[in-house]
């Protein structure tokens, strides 16, 4: 059968896991939100939501310089522990984070980042490019909402597709990573360099 986004939003709001996850965990049990909501407790992906309640005050800087040495990224990257920060799994977070901000150069962390006037002047761009096209008045704000959906996939780093695996998103493997340790993982901010790039 196949699974309606509507079905994904509902099990993500009743479990907090991934959208990925849940997309997956509806797949595998046909459709059945109860026999999804198990699938995802056995993985432990449940518990990533309640972790993500909890402070997190440690972690680490981490650096990446891409090859070339003229790209860099500096990452900080919170979780609870300092023993947890000293993972290997924790590093190797980090290590993909950077990466990705290095390849795709977002932004903000996350939507409640962006400023409410570039917002708005995303969606009054929207609305004439719409308008320019002939669509009918009634469809153009849904239209509008659908463009900034994408518009957040391009520009917020946690919803953007992982780069590693296009099937999940960054917020995704930063669960996985979340569910395994058992700590909150966040991350709270991040700078990206490129040679000969004007300071904003």
């Amino acid at each position: 059968m196949s699974v309606s986004a509507d079905m994904v939003k509902k099990l993500r709001e009743k479990t907090g896991a991934g959208m990925m996850d849940c997309k997956k965990a509806l797949e595998k049990s046909g459709g059945d939100m109860n026999k999804a909501t198990d699938y995802l407790r056995e993985q432990g992906l449940t518990q990533a939501a309640k972790k993500a309640s909890r402070i997190a005050r440690e972690g680490m800087i981490y650096s990446y310089i891409h090859p070339g040495d003229k790209l860099g990224v500096l990452l900080e990257l919170n979780c609870e522990t300092d023993f947890v920060a000293r993972t290997e799994d924790f590093k190797l977070l980090a290590k993909d984070i950077a990466m990705q901000i290095a390849a795709t150069n977002p932004l903000v962390v996350s939507r409640s980042d962006l400023r409410p006037e570039l917002l708005e002047k995303e969606k009054e761009i929207y609305r004439t490019q719409a308008k320019n096209e002939g669509k009918p008045e009634k469809i153009i704000e849904k239209i509008v909402e659908g463009k900034l959906e994408k518009y957040f996939q391009e520009v917020c780093l946690l919803e953007q597709p992982f780069v590693k695996d296009q099937d999940r998103t960054v917020k995704d493997r930063i669960n996985e990573t979340l569910a395994k340790l058992g700590e909150n993982i966040t991350v709270k901010r991040f700078i990206r360099f490129r040679l000969g790039d004007e300071v904003s």
